[in-house]
């Protein structure tokens, strides 16, 4: 006699089908295509998440370099000018003086330069 894994079978079964509710095709609602396709999805999301930090970066720093550029520097030199001047702004928020309110970027890298 084989062993069917009764009520909690359903719920995890439930669960699965839940979680791949938007997929194509038999993804979504045959529980062995689910299955593969929710374990997927789950991989996918966990590299991801290490990517979107990746890609954020670069973006900050294309827009850091951009505005040091308009102030008569390079990327490389603005930040090598910060460390020595002891100003601790990260790229981020370096990125978002950029782009947000240039006069005071300026004023950063003035007081970086001096």
């Amino acid at each position: 006699m084989r062993v069917k894994g009764g009520p909690q079978g359903h719920l995890r079964h439930k669960k699965v089908l839940k979680m791949t509710k938007g997929q194509r095709g038999t993804r979504h609602f045959l529980f062995r295509r689910a299955n593969e396709a929710m374990l997927k999805s789950l991989w996918y999301a966990t590299r991801d998440r290490r990517v979107r930090k990746r890609d954020l970066r670069r973006l900050w720093i294309a827009r850091i370099n951009a505005a040091a550029r308009l102030n008569g520097l390079s990327y490389s030199r603005l930040i090598a000018a910060m460390k020595k001047a002891n100003i601790s702004l990260n790229r981020k928020m370096l990125a978002d003086l950029a782009v947000r309110d240039p006069q005071a970027f300026a004023a950063v890298v003035s007081q970086a330069i001096k």
